[in-house]
């Protein structure tokens, strides 16, 4: 838009917007993420992690971000390990499948519990000393 007296500096802010905003998205890179962690008897029988890079572009919006502060590094693995109970946390935030069993036989207990985060894309923005992690919906 242009005023009557040559000033289009509205115009020229909403493309840099748009610019910037589009630049960040291009910038971002996504990946899958699942999460696995097994309770047997009171004791931690199990947990495992994987992270893989999207082959594909995901569809969805990106919420509730976690921002991780990041040594040069741009290996998503070699920062959420850097990171665990941080993640882990997010992680339970965000809401996990959780699968109890109990067995009683001859006055002997036994339990166990699954919590698993089924495989979900992430978007990740590495910068120079922070990574944002957010899940797409």
């Amino acid at each position: 838009m242009r005023s009557r007296d040559g000033d289009n500096s509205f115009s020229f802010r909403l493309c840099t917007i748009i610019f910037f905003f589009i630049i960040s998205q291009l910038n971002a890179e996504e990946y899958y993420i699942s999460y696995r962690y097994v309770v047997k008897d009171a004791v931690m029988y199990n947990e495992s992690l994987q992270v893989s890079p999207a082959m594909q572009r995901c569809n969805g919006d990106a919420y509730l971000p976690l921002i991780l502060e990041v040594d040069k590094s741009k290996n998503l693995r070699e920062i959420l390990s850097e990171n665990s109970s941080e993640f882990i946390n997010y992680l339970h935030k965000l809401g996990l499948n959780v699968k109890h069993s109990q067995k009683n036989y001859n006055y002997q207990n036994t339990s166990t519990t699954v919590l698993t985060l089924k495989t979900k894309c992430f978007k990740v923005d590495f910068n120079d000393n922070f990574a944002k992690i957010a899940p797409l919906k």
